[in-house]
């Protein structure tokens, strides 16, 4: 297994010396392959721990994570220029290589909200929505008909792009809302929604991504639903990983872990009702009353006898 680990680093930093000399992120032949080819390689389920790496690893890690999300971007913007010339961009969606993943990304994750709320939410924030806002606009399309979705976007160029996606469409272009602004900057319309979703590459790094989950902490409505995007294994060279103790002043109700090529793990967690002082002892475990109390809460940190995998909840486990 060591073995297989080093194999696996060493094609990474491989990979990584690569796309870190490029000239440009932007898509081309050479960015598209190399960028394929080590979503290929951290694919596959693995039990490394990029926590316990050397730091010059780590830093690497970093700086990668750092280049999928400018690489992605310029992707994203790419690809919504195209959309955005059509006269219904809506109606060719699948043009985007990754929109298969967008589909199955939020079948599962409207599966996870369904267990943990007990009505359909009026308004739900999603923060770094992008100039391509799939899952907004694949939640309000195939799953969440009636409900209104408010887009946040640090970049005002992402959102007149977004929202010219669906200008042209009657129903979403009325229940798709797009605010350019830091969420830093936001405070009391957070209490406004019932799911706030938090985008992978919003907050690069640990701290910063902290940072950001003490902001909702402090301004989501009590009870209010987190749906965050993480990594696991050698997934976690590509975005950044949410722990259970990142999660300060949040009830954890699921993890999951995906194993085919939607990459990112899915973790969903509840605003506690009151602060509570002490969240190292039970993280998890407590239920308290909420309007969505008829849905049983377990606590994810029990063994499934799955290797290492003893904290959290596959797919195919939680879908059986």
């Amino acid at each position: 297994m060591v073995c297989q680990e080093e194999i696996l680093i060493e094609k990474v930093c491989d990979l990584y010396e690569q796309i870190s000399s490029l000239e440009t992120l932007k898509p081309c032949k050479n960015v598209d392959m190399l960028f394929t080819e080590l979503v290929l390689t951290c694919m596959p389920p693995s039990p490394i721990d990029v926590t316990k790496l050397p730091k010059t690893i780590q830093e690497k890690r970093s700086h990668l994570i750092r280049l999928c999300g400018e690489a992605e971007g310029y992707l994203e913007s790419h690809y919504s220029a195209i959309l955005g010339s059509y006269q219904n961009p809506l109606h060719h969606l699948h043009i985007f290589p990754y929109y298969s993943n967008y589909i199955k990304l939020g079948h599962l994750e409207f599966s996870i909200l369904s267990q943990h709320c007990s009505h359909v939410p009026s308004k739900i924030a999603f923060i770094g929505s992008g100039p391509l806002p799939l899952t907004s606009i694949v939640l309000a399309s195939n799953h969440l008909p009636s409900t209104i979705f408010h887009n946040y976007d640090i970049d005002p160029l992402a959102n007149s792009s977004a929202e010219h996606l669906v200008s042209s469409d009657p129903d979403l272009s009325n229940r798709m809302i797009f605010h350019t602004n830091d969420i830093l900057d936001v405070s009391d319309d957070l209490k406004e929604f019932e799911i706030v979703y938090l985008a992978a590459l919003v907050g690069m790094n640990k701290e910063e991504k902290n940072r950001i989950i003490d902001h909702l902490e402090k301004h989501m409505a009590p009870g209010a639903l987190l749906m965050l995007r993480s990594a696991h294994g050698a997934r976690a060279f590509l975005y950044p990983v949410v722990e259970s103790s990142d999660l300060r002043g949040f009830e954890i109700l699921s993890i999951f872990h995906p194993m085919d090529e939607v990459i990112n793990s899915v973790v969903i967690s509840r605003k506690y009702h009151m602060p509570i002082h002490s969240l190292d002892q039970g993280l998890g475990s407590m239920i308290l009353p909420n309007k969505c109390s008829e849905i049983q809460v377990f606590n994810p940190l029990r063994s499934l006898n799955h290797g290492n995998m003893i904290e959290e909840l596959t797919i195919e486990d939680q879908l059986l």
